[in-house]
């Protein structure tokens, strides 16, 4: 699962580490050059889902910066700071870094991870009220697709 170490002061609602027993992933030194954000992660069906959902939604720009595990395990999308404090979907869990850890980097913040959709100079981070709306879509059809066979 793609997580924050916790010398950035973030809380997770899960802190497993992934199961392909890679080492425990850190954040970059923060750059105050670019916009702090939280981390929501998913399980990778579910997230790949979300994103073909945000993608062919109205505004294709919906989306933002989103990150995969090595194992692509997990998806991770970058969403405003304080997302966190009120994030309750089931099945994902959200790091909150409080503006003062994470922050859109050109690399991938977190190591062993990669971007599936890498930040695009002044792109907005995801909007969680539209990704909340896109994950659910997406364990709706991940249901329905699981219950046809």
């Amino acid at each position: 699962m793609l997580h924050l170490g916790t010398e950035t002061g973030s809380r997770t609602t899960a802190t497993t580490q992934a199961a392909t027993g890679a080492p425990a992933p850190t954040a970059p030194p923060a750059d105050h050059g670019t916009e702090p954000c939280d981390l929501v992660t998913v399980p990778a069906r579910q997230g790949l889902e979300a994103v073909d959902i945000l993608r062919r939604g109205a505004d294709q720009e919906a989306v933002g910066p989103v990150l995969h595990d090595g194992a692509c395990d997990t998806l991770g999308f970058l969403v405003p700071p304080g997302t966190a404090e009120a994030w309750d979907v089931p099945g994902s869990a959200c790091t909150q870094t409080d503006g003062c850890g994470l922050r859109i980097p050109a690399e991938p913040p977190v190591t062993g991870s990669g971007w599936l959709l890498p930040p695009e100079g002044d792109a907005p981070v995801t909007d969680p009220a539209v990704l909340r709306a896109a994950l659910d879509q997406a364990a709706r059809l991940i249901e329905a697709a699981d219950n046809c066979s």
